[in-house]
């Protein structure tokens, strides 16, 4: 039973794929990080490169975490005898990079506990996220005025501009002009538009294992509580049936009623919570 770290984003992707591809909607965020890693390379989400690592018992991978700094560790379910194995291998060369950690509860305060041991770092809720899956789409009725639209590079400016608020008000770190670029040219970001004018945006991850995911869906504060968050949601949903995902997800913060609310009435179900644990330096 051991921990295998690499910097090797092949080796790492062919070794935890059977994990992946078990519960791909538990875990849809390390496999699209893992995704663009292996197309754009180490540096695509910042100048660190990624932390990636596996779990082996018995010649079965059973667990794995992966770091794109600053984002948060990611972790799948950790069997208990890995967690301190884990922290051991991660704490002589990453205790100072490793700011968060993101999982399911357990798993994510199991690891900050033990962090804590080796480190003398506590960790604090950061975030609570719930998981959905959509069930039937009911869009949103009446719809409100405009229409979605698949953004292009030409709209970088529109995109950049909508990432920063997103980031603004979330706390959560801004994609690198990389990844929106990407994003751009692949016809992942949709965008809300009222009189030729983006008024909300919506992105869409690419399809794996059948599942695609919605994300940083953002209106910025002068076109609020006007319908169009949800309106976008909805378009988005589409893009992604007509990309072929069998399963469209996303993961709301808890601590906004409102977004959660949008959701569930445009037909999503919740299917697991997860939180955001953050580490400082002990008082």
């Amino acid at each position: 039973m051991t921990w295998t770290l690499t910097e090797d984003i092949d080796r790492y992707a062919d070794e935890i794929r059977p994990l992946l591809r078990a519960e791909p909607e538990r875990y849809t965020v390390i496999a699209t990080v893992l995704a663009s890693l292996a197309e754009h390379g180490p540096n695509v989400y910042g100048v660190d490169p990624p932390v990636l690592g596996w779990w082996t018992s018995d010649g079965a991978v059973l667990a794995a975490a992966l770091q794109t700094p600053p984002h948060p560790l990611q972790l799948t379910h950790l069997p208990a005898d890995s967690i301190d194995p884990l922290v051991a291998a991660l704490a002589p060369a990453h205790a100072a990079g490793i700011a968060s950690v993101r999982g399911a509860e357990a798993d994510a305060a199991a690891f900050a506990q033990a962090w804590r041991a080796a480190t003398g770092r506590r960790a604090s809720v950061q975030m609570r996220q719930r998981l959905y899956r959509l069930g039937e789409l009911t869009p949103p009725d009446p719809m409100p005025a405009g229409a979605a639209r698949l953004a292009m590079p030409t709209d970088a400016d529109v995109a950049f501009e909508m990432n920063e608020g997103f980031g603004s008000d979330t706390g959560q770190p801004r994609p690198t002009a990389a990844l929106i670029e990407e994003r751009l040219r692949a016809g992942r970001l949709v965008l809300w538009e009222l009189d030729g004018e983006p008024v909300s945006m919506a992105g869409i991850t690419e399809v794996i294992g059948g599942v695609a995911r919605i994300g940083a869906v953002y209106t910025p504060a002068p076109h609020r509580n006007r319908g169009y968050g949800g309106a976008v949601t909805a378009a988005a949903t589409r893009f992604a049936h007509e990309r072929g995902a069998s399963s469209v997800i996303l993961f709301t913060d808890l601590a906004n009623p409102t977004s959660n609310s949008i959701y569930i009435k445009l037909g999503y179900r919740p299917v697991q919570d997860t939180v955001v644990l953050a580490f400082s330096d002990e008082l």
